[in-house]
């Protein structure tokens, strides 16, 4: 599923501007006799009609360009519920739906008024009713559409995960994991330097052969399932749900304890079939290197993962 379709959410002022804006244009295409009562209907029935279609096309297509919920694999579902409320969204979606009613109701309602109307006073006074109504309608949803706009920035940093193989590169915070995600597999994903840079999952792709690869770089965890926030849970998720193999960072430049890393490690390693790299190696003296092979696990360079990720995942 491709989040980043869903086109910017407006304010209700942005929606009633442009709607209004299109129907006077509408309105003065035709030269109007205005003395006569007929022609007047005719020109405010014009206007409503555009305004309604206007704001009823505009609100639908926010409803159609959200996904389908019930659709979703369950991993959207959950990775939904860590990163925004899920019953807010569903409550404003349900709002848009209502306010699209509302909308069609008062636009057929006034026609009929307007048209069995007998003078030129009564089609004005109706038209401005109208107006007045769905205006109150529209801006009665205008916390909706916010909400909505939020969640769709949010939803937009949701990975596009496809149905292939998958490697998630997991570890400490600012250790270098979206570094190595470039470096497997040539994208450019932004690093910085310092502690949570990555807020949300990064996803890339290489290709060895015929075999297509999936990486994820998750949000870094401090191993600390007890208290996790939401970005370390969003990496946790991915873990278990969607990795067939996990690459672990180890770096001995960051303060985190060791054991702490270690920790983590055997746990990963429990969950999923465990590679190990070495992160920063040409910053690390002869000392840390030494207390690294201590561990007395297998570290791999960035082209024997590559291969051994084939080995282990290609068809």
């Amino acid at each position: 599923m491709n989040f980043q379709n869903i086109p910017p959410v407006e304010t209700s002022k942005t929606y009633l501007e442009l709607a209004f804006s299109k129907a006077r244009k509408k309105s003065t295409l035709k030269t109007w006799n205005l003395k006569s009562i007929d022609a007047t209907k005719r020109k405010e029935g014009i206007k409503l009609d555009v305004t309604k279609d206007d704001l009823v096309t505009r609100l639908r297509k926010i409803l159609a360009d959200f996904p389908d919920f019930e659709h979703l694999p369950e991993f959207y579902h959950v990775l939904m519920r860590l990163t925004i409320d899920y019953g807010a969204l569903k409550k404003s979606l349900g709002a848009i739906s209502w306010a699209v009613d509302k909308i069609c109701f008062f636009q057929k309602n006034y026609i009929r008024k307007i048209n069995r109307a007998q003078e030129y006073n009564q089609v004005k006074t109706y038209s401005k009713e109208f107006y007045g109504r769905i205006s109150s309608v529209v801006k009665q949803i205008n916390s909706n559409l916010r909400y909505l706009e939020e969640c769709r920035r949010i939803m937009k940093t949701y990975p596009d995960i496809k149905e292939l193989p998958t490697v998630c590169i997991y570890g400490f915070p600012n250790i270098g994991k979206t570094t190595l995600l470039n470096k497997v597999t040539g994208s450019k994903a932004k690093t910085a330097a310092y502690s949570f840079t990555t807020v949300s999952i990064n996803c890339a792709y290489f290709n060895s052969g015929d075999t297509k690869i999936q990486v994820l770089d998750v949000p870094g965890t401090l191993a600390r399932k007890e208290k996790m926030n939401l970005i370390e849970l969003q990496a946790d998720l991915v873990l278990k749900d969607l990795a067939d193999l996990v690459i672990y960072i180890f770096d001995m430049t960051v303060p985190y304890p060791l054991k702490d890393q270690i920790k983590l490690y055997k746990k990963v390693k429990s969950i999923k079939p465990t590679l190990v790299y070495l992160g920063k190696k040409d910053l690390l003296t002869e000392e840390q290197i030494a207390e690294f092979k201590k561990l007395k696990v297998k570290e791999y360079s960035i082209d024997q993962l590559k291969k051994e990720v084939v080995e282990k995942l290609g068809k």
